[in-house]
């Protein structure tokens, strides 16, 4: 292959410090509202906080419990990212969920400042500002960051090495040494294992393959150093894995490999099999508010990338990944992420290189890229709609926080598909990150977490803490079995049904029962004189949103 146009040499300056310092600032603005006003969500984020929370209040680091059930699904990298988190702050098991959500905002910011590195060495400054107000803008990044899992993480770490993979390849054509960037690259892989498994190999395996299939100049793979390379990713991540097999045998493997990855890779898991094609009607949303000049961008660069070796790179990272995880039978919105950072890449080429329009693309990618922008119209007004009618829909009152955040989904969907009046590309990316974030940041602050009767665990948190008779009460829950309650009430609530909390009541008489209202005559049947031998300690109410009841759970106690 041939470097025709566009070579990293003709960029137009590296950023500086106070790019980044911006950059930095926006991502605190983009990501940090609402991480202490939104209450943990079930079921991943609480499953993960709370067994960090059970690591930091037992001191064991090595192996990951929720409650007594080993929980080997992911390697211990964010559970000790978020127990670093929990004991700088100095609260102990005690600190709130906003803690362990900072892991999640450094995580995403670090991958604002990865792609603005990348895309600046490949395409210039400008495009590397694009690339990264586009990255913070998009609203899967944005719940993302907010929420206490492994895939903002995940995403730094896959950013960092296929970041240095870049330039490792890049500057082979233009004579540059590789320098440190391939240990960059090789630490970046075993803290992805430690982080998430064979995600971030995979990616980069998929992409590497990608780019020696159509250029036939390989020599530039020695500058990966593969074999001091492999020792370092080994030495980052083999020591917990090894401890973590000493500890429990064949099991953490077994239920890592086995029965989480080959299991996603073989069978739809956990109710989210869905069909080829998943992720292409999906992507208006996920890639939201950028779908449009993003999909531009990626389709002209199909047309381009036999003679532009930094279009490969991107087209390697994005298409390859998208087959694989489009035909895995297990799909989660989430999947994606680690791949868009190419397409924003792409984006931002389009913008100052090359093009985001229709002009020169073929007759099927004009109707994709129809599809995309009719997809990115009915997204902005489904998210405007849900923004102004969620709050009535729940509570039955206007949310003016909701109007407000409805109006700036409008503005973001409309600055960024290019709609007349048309803004320098810089200025458009930035005016519709700015409303995007601003949008999810009132979402999460005001609107979400303003709808209590969704959010069921926090309510009887508080109502346990108030009633119950001893100090180190044990919630006992028939019905409500959201890992969220755990996290919340203490490590030793019981997740269980009627008639075992009713014997579990016998036998404790500091002990409270919750008791929902499917479970209230298993409850009653199971005790020797019925209700009426207990205490009737107080009530929650909810509503069940996908059907629009009530429920209602009480508190129980022993007669006093």
């Amino acid at each position: 292959m041939t470097h025709v146009t566009g070579t990293v040499s003709s960029r137009n300056g590296r950023l500086s410090a106070l790019h980044y310092l911006v950059l930095v600032l926006f991502c605190l603005f983009a990501f940090v509202p609402g991480i202490a006003s939104l209450p943990p969500t079930d079921r991943d984020e609480s499953r993960f906080v709370q067994s960090t929370k059970q690591m930091v209040e037992s001191g064991d680091f090595v192996d990951i419990r929720l409650q007594d059930v080993p929980r080997y699904k992911k390697p211990a990298g964010i559970y000790w990212l978020q127990s670093a988190a929990v004991l700088v702050s100095g609260k102990g098991a005690d600190a709130p969920v906003w803690v362990y959500r900072t892991v999640s905002v450094a995580g995403a910011t670090l991958a604002v400042l990865a792609i603005a590195w990348l895309g600046s060495f490949m395409f210039g400054r400008t495009a590397g500002l694009i690339a990264a107000f586009g990255l913070a803008g998009i609203v899967m990044l944005a719940f993302e960051a907010r929420i206490a899992k492994t895939d903002a993480t995940l995403l730094a770490t896959a950013l960092l090495a296929q970041a240095a993979l870049a330039r490792v390849y890049l500057g082979r054509k233009e004579g540059l040494p590789p320098g440190w960037l391939p240990w960059l690259f090789w630490i970046a892989q075993g803290a992805g294992i430690l982080v998430k498994g064979p995600v971030v190999p995979a990616i980069s395996a998929l992409t590497v393959a990608a780019i020696t299939f159509f250029d036939k100049d390989r020599k530039w793979l020695r500058g990966l150093r593969a074999g001091p390379g492999v020792l370092i990713a080994i030495l980052v991540a083999a020591p917990w894995l090894g401890l973590i097999t000493w500890r429990s045998g064949a099991e953490f493997w077994q239920e890592s490999l086995g029965r989480d990855f080959l299991a996603k890779v073989g069978s739809g898991q956990e109710s989210h099999g869905f069909p080829p094609g998943y992720y292409v009607l999906l992507f208006s949303l996920t890639f939201w508010p950028f779908a449009v000049p993003a999909i531009g961008g990626g389709l002209n660069a199909l047309n381009r990338f036999r003679t532009d070796p930094r279009l490969l790179f991107c087209l390697g990272w994005y298409l390859p990944y998208w087959l694989v995880v489009e035909l895995m039978p297990t799909k989660l919105p989430h999947y994606m992420l680690p791949a868009y950072p190419a397409l924003l890449l792409l984006m931002a080429w389009g913008f100052t290189e090359g093009d985001t329009s229709t002009a020169g693309m073929r007759r099927w990618q004009v109707w994709l890229y129809r599809a995309t922008a009719f997809g990115a119209v009915l997204v902005t007004v489904l998210l405007a709609a849900i923004a102004v009618g969620v709050t009535p829909y729940i509570l039955g009152t206007i949310s003016w926080w909701g109007v407000l955040a409805a109006a700036l989904i409008l503005l973001a969907g409309w600055t960024a598909s290019g709609i007349r009046p048309a803004f320098p590309p810089l200025q458009r990316i930035v005016v519709a990150s700015v409303s995007a974030a601003a949008t999810m940041g009132i979402l999460a602050t005001f609107v979400v977490p303003g709808l209590a009767p969704v959010w069921l665990s926090p309510q009887i948190a508080r109502e346990f803490a108030a009633i119950k008779p001893c100090p180190e009460s044990r919630l006992i829950s028939a019905g409500y079995h959201e890992p969220s309650l755990v996290f919340l009430a203490g490590t030793n609530t019981l997740l269980t049904d009627g008639a075992t909390a009713a014997a579990e009541l016998g036998k404790d008489a500091c002990a409270v029962a919750l008791i929902s209202d499917d479970q209230l005559e298993a409850f009653d049947g199971s005790l020797a004189e019925g209700v009426s031998s207990i205490e009737e300690l107080g009530r929650v109410t909810g509503v069940n949103y996908s059907k629009g009841t009530e429920r209602v759970l009480t508190f129980f106690g022993q007669a006093r």
